[in-house]
């Protein structure tokens, strides 16, 4: 990829000058914070976009996971899901099948374009791929799965069909794979599952992830796209944080010295003018210190360090009673027994365990929006409950702008765009929410929490769709909370800022676990988890 510059239409350029080289068998991380244009690169490099300027090129067969695959179209079909993943020949003719078959049952076609397109896929090899949806399917979905052409994405669980599409691509064989967050919707097991696999993959890889200890497990490679530009650490993700900060202290050590040797330049030209004032025997010397001077400014200086954009969040909370909330007895239907537990001001909680296990049910329980079908929960007095939402769905933000949402809490319109800024949605300020993208909408969901000035947080998934440098304020904003967090999360880096966790397993028990060590072992194997009594039921 060379020189690679994109605006989107009636926009400044959201990139430009991107050039990078991924070698044949390597796992490349592509990274950057919200909005700098990471997606849209994977958009340019698989024919969805074309770019405004530069060049790449790619070898051999590509495929490509968007991060919605599976999730913007419920009621579709498995087979219409897996067909998007396909080789794009196999893709164009999964396509007119499915028209045809369509055209064929409402009876506007005779079934003769059905026959042709049927054979097409045929020849093409498309029976072959649908051997590989059965096998990939007994690896990924709990249930069976009969029929592609008649069995909907939507009966399957978000990390279900992430997992179904990643087995495909990551056994697929083919040259290049371009995926955007691969990790979202995976709860612990399977994202270490996706880390075995990427490293046993030989197809050369680009993925977009915020997981930082995926990418520290995987990559080879790190992209990072930021200065409208972009630079290549040819290193292992645990060790991008110390480049970037020798390459941050080295732009800035180039600068110095470019603008100290100018000013020696610019400096020794006016000597020498003022000489060959006095004696023109000198114009020849301060001719050339002139020309030395200005052939140093037309190649410029070299570039700054980048500008941080780190996001400021002040989580403040305060006073509660000692126990903030007690549960008796509850379960929710039948996604697990019935357990009992309190948890104490000041304690930083996490719910873990495989998806479909209940857990945000139970955060909602906690939270009042869902009432248990057993038992009860109680909170101690002076509790603030504040919750923030995994997939961002606020009804009263809907129509609404972000300015109006944070001058409800703020009153004063500077003061709600300061808070604005802190955040780096400032200049969403005059868009509504649903127009935001997943990590401004996260960040100001977080903003509403700090500014409602809640003493219990209820967390889902809060850094899902947060860039690491927001991820990562979030974390040292928690640290310094004076009240109780409750957080539902399968991003390994933050879990491992918590105290302590409740699990629920796929058998619907409910155990304690003192530490994050021994709640990832008890992910890892629920069964000699509770043999080795790393974990202890709650009843």
């Amino acid at each position: 990829m060379s020189e690679l510059e994109y605006a989107p239409p009636g926009s400044d350029a959201l990139f430009f000058d991107v050039s990078f080289g991924v070698a044949p068998g390597e796992h490349a991380a592509l990274i950057g914070v919200n909005g700098v244009g990471k997606s849209t690169i994977l958009r340019i490099l698989a024919g969805d976009l074309e770019p405004d300027e530069g060049s790449f090129s790619l070898g051999g067969t590509v495929l490509r996971m968007t991060q919605e695959v599976g999730m913007a179209h419920p009621d579709q079909t498995l087979r219409e899901m897996l067909i998007e993943v396909a080789p794009p020949a196999l893709r164009v003719a999964g396509r007119a099948l499915v028209a045809a078959e369509r055209s064929m049952l409402d009876g506007s076609s005779d079934g003769i374009e059905y026959a042709e397109r049927l054979g097409d896929w045929g020849d093409l090899g498309g029976y072959e791929l649908e051997g590989r949806w059965e096998a990939a399917a007994s690896r990924s979905v709990k249930t069976p799965v009969t029929d592609f052409a008649t069995r909907k994405v939507g009966e399957l669980s978000g990390g279900e069909r992430k997992r179904l599409v990643l087995d495909l691509l990551l056994t697929s064989g083919a040259d290049v794979l371009l995926l955007d967050e691969p990790d979202n919707y995976l709860d612990v097991p399977t994202r270490a599952w996706l880390e075995r696999q990427i490293r046993e993959c030989a197809s050369t890889i680009l993925m977009v992830s915020h997981d930082r200890t995926l990418l520290s497990q995987v990559a080879t490679k790190v992209v990072c796209i930021e200065g409208s530009g972009c630079w290549t650490h040819g290193g292992s993700y645990a060790t991008f944080p110390d480049a970037r900060a020798q390459r941050q202290a080295k732009l800035g050590d180039d600068l110095e010295r470019w603008n100290q040797e100018e000013r020696r330049l610019f400096h020794h030209m006016k000597i020498m003018k003022q000489r060959a004032a006095q004696n023109f025997k000198n114009a020849t010397k301060a001719n050339a210190a002139e020309t030395r001077w200005e052939k140093f400014v037309k190649i410029g200086p070299p570039p700054p360090p980048v500008a941080e954009q780190q996001i400021i969040v002040r989580l403040r909370g305060g006073d509660a009673a000692r126990r903030v909330v007690q549960l008796t007895d509850v379960s929710i239907g039948d996604l697990f027994l019935p357990f009992s537990h309190e948890v104490r001001h000041g304690e930083r909680v996490g719910l873990i365990g495989p998806n479909g296990t209940g857990k945000t049910h139970l955060l909602n329980a906690l939270d009042g929006t869902l009432t248990p079908d057993h038992g009860t929960v109680q909170f101690g007095p002076r509790t603030s409950v504040g919750m923030f939402t995994q997939v961002n769905d606020r009804p009263e933000f809907r129509g609404r702008t972000c300015l109006d949402i944070v001058r409800d809490r703020r009153y004063d319109e500077e003061q709600a765009m300061k808070a604005l800024a802190r955040y780096r949605i400032g200049q969403q300020s005059r868009q509504e929410f649903h127009t935001l993208s997943g990590g401004q909408k996260a960040r100001l969901e977080i903003l509403c929490l700090e500014l409602d000035g809640h003493n219990v947080l209820l967390l889902d998934e809060p850094t899902d769709n947060l860039d690491v440098e927001s991820s990562e304020a979030l974390e040292q904003a928690l640290d310094g909370f004076e009240g109780t967090v409750v957080a539902v999360s399968h991003d390994r880096t933050f879990l491992a800022q918590l105290d302590r966790f409740v699990m629920i397993t796929d058998d619907g028990e409910v155990f304690a676990i003192p530490d994050y060590d021994l709640a990832m072992q008890a992910l890892a194997d629920p069964p000699s988890a509770r043999r080795l009594r790393l974990v202890e039921p709650l009843t």
